[in-house]
Formats: structure tokens, sequence, C-alpha cells
């Protein structure tokens, strides 16, 4: 344990000194405030010991000035010493940064008795901040969790769902496209039935895996929709940027080779639909789902394993 001890009379900082060494304390002296101010911005010790009368800034200056060094969440135990015992005097140093007051001339066994106070407490507060820490993480990983689909390891519908408002809210605000796909595994009951469930769910986080692996912004999203369909979302991207996505994507399934015998294509392939609007006040992201859902029904029913846009789907 470090303690820092300020003392402008070098009798009573070697009186201290002495205290804090048989205490099995290192000592680090300064004989005034700034000096004082330097060395603990240095040695960053354990706790100070601080008299309020310096030869240049007082004690209580000193001890705002280490509370303003002091990084977010730390906290050095400051005790002040003096001669002066007037209430005010006490409530002053507590107002400027100290933990507590002992009145010269300093009882060994007070101080002493004070300094194990203070470790305790540094104790008690070091074990608060690992268990917060603790808990932060599993808050992280419970949220992380939340957002995630089980089989898949990409978001999950809930956090899609959020997710779309959120971005249909702020594209409102800034007038700015938000692009939506929405994909489908062409023939998976039919892989299923061929292969099998384990096989099946294998599929789906390898398709998974390519679908975000081709997403390059932090703010393009993927999610599994339900069952064997997914859904992309582009914030601020044309339905020419999410056609150019949605190719890729396309094709990186195609480049995973997964067999499948009861498909033609004779391999594992996707149906992909887009759409993009332009968020206004009166229409709903509920539109952009629907009109890239429609897309994907069109993909669909006219072959499979390729890319529709929203606006080129025939008039019915």
């Amino acid at each position: 344990m470090k303690i820092l001890i300020v003392e402008d009379s070098r009798a009573n900082l070697l009186v201290l000194t002495q205290y804090v060494e048989r205490y099995g304390a290192t000592a680090i002296p300064a004989e005034n405030g700034e000096n004082a101010v330097a060395t603990f911005s240095r040695e960053r010790p354990d706790l100070v010991l601080l008299d309020v009368i310096l030869p240049d800034i007082d004690g209580f200056e000193v001890a705002r000035r280490i509370r303003g060094l002091e990084n977010p969440g730390d906290w050095t135990p400051i005790i002040f010493l003096s001669a002066l015992g007037k209430d005010e005097d006490i409530e002053k140093g507590i107002s400027a940064g100290g933990d507590d007051y002992l009145h010269k001339p300093v009882s060994e066994i007070v101080l002493d008795a004070k300094i194990r106070a203070m470790q305790r407490l540094i104790q008690m507060r070091t074990s608060l901040v690992v268990l917060a820490r603790k808990l932060d993480v599993a808050n992280q990983e419970l949220k992380r969790l939340s957002a995630s689909d089980g089989l898949t390891g990409i978001a999950n519908r809930r956090f899609f769902d959020e997710y779309i408002s959120r971005e249909w809210r702020r594209g409102r605000r800034n007038a700015s496209g938000i692009a939506l796909m929405m994909c489908d595994v062409d023939h998976f009951k039919l892989f299923n039935d061929t292969y099998g469930h384990q096989a099946g769910d294998d599929c789906l986080r390898r398709v998974a895996g390519a679908i975000a692996a081709n997403l390059e912004r932090a703010a393009d999203i993927a999610a599994r929709y339900g069952g064997e369909e997914f859904v992309v979302v582009l914030p601020e991207t044309s339905l020419g940027g999410a056609l150019m996505v949605a190719e890729k994507i396309r094709h990186a399934v195609h480049a995973l080779n997964i067999p499948h015998s009861a498909s033609s294509f004779g391999r594992v392939t996707l149906s992909i639909g887009i759409a993009s609007a332009v968020p206004e006040l009166d229409n709903p992201c509920d539109e952009l789902i629907l009109a890239a859902d429609r897309a994907l029904y069109h993909a669909k029913h006219t072959g499979r394993d390729r890319v529709c846009r929203a606006d080129k789907i025939p008039a019915a």
C-alpha cells in the first residue's frame, strides 16, 4: 500500500513516515501543495494524508485537484490533518473531496485505525467494482442472446422488428431511403425430407453465414425472419444498391455448393425479393416489408434462384 503524506513540517513528516512504515505501507513524502499534486499524478497512491495548511496552496485546493486527476470510477481516500477543529473546517474539507479528518498531533493508534478502516473501504469498493463489471458483461451477453437467433447466430425476428422500426423513424427524419431484402432457401422442405433435419439446420447456418458475410456496413443487418426465410435491412440504400448486394449474396450461396438432389439446380439456392422506400409521415414500414415479400413471391414463382425487384413486378 502506498500512502502520500503531504506535510510542510519536516518533523511532522518524519513522524508520520515512521507511523506509516511501521504499519507496513510505503510512505511517499511531499512538502507543499504543488509537489503533492504532481506526486499524486505520478505515483497514484492508495491513500493520501493531507495537511490543511501548506506554504503554497492549501490542502483543500490540493484535494480538489487530486479529485480532478482521478479517472472516472476511481477513488483515493483523503484524510485531512489539521490543528483546526471547528465544524466549518471539517465541512470545508469534506466538501473539497476529503473523506476523513485527523486532529494534530496525530496519534499513531488512531492513524493506524483510520488506515485500516480506509483499506476495508477500498477492498469493499474494489469488490463492488469487479461485481459491477461482471454484471455488465453478463447483461451485455444476455442482450446479445436475446437479439440472436439460437440456430444461426445472426439477429432474430424480434431484433429485426425493432431495428426496422428504428431505422424507418430515422429515415423519416433524414429523408433517406431504406432497402429491404427478403430471402428464402429454395425447396427447403424437400431438402429436409431428403437429408434430414440436422442437415437442414446446418444448411440454414451456412446460408445465414453467407448472407451476413456479404454485408459490408455496420448499419446493414441480416436476421432470420422465420423457418428458412431471412431478411436484410440496408439503411440509406437505393434499389440499385440493394440489387448489387442481393446478387452478391445469391452467388455466395451458390459458392457454398451444398448438394440438393431434390432441386433442379442440384444445389441449395436462394430466391430474393428486394424493395426500397423513403419513409414518409403516412407510410408505415409494413408497406416496405410487404413490397419485398411480394418481390420474393414473384422470384419463387418465376423460376427461383433469382433476385426480383418490387418495382419490376408486372401489375396483376
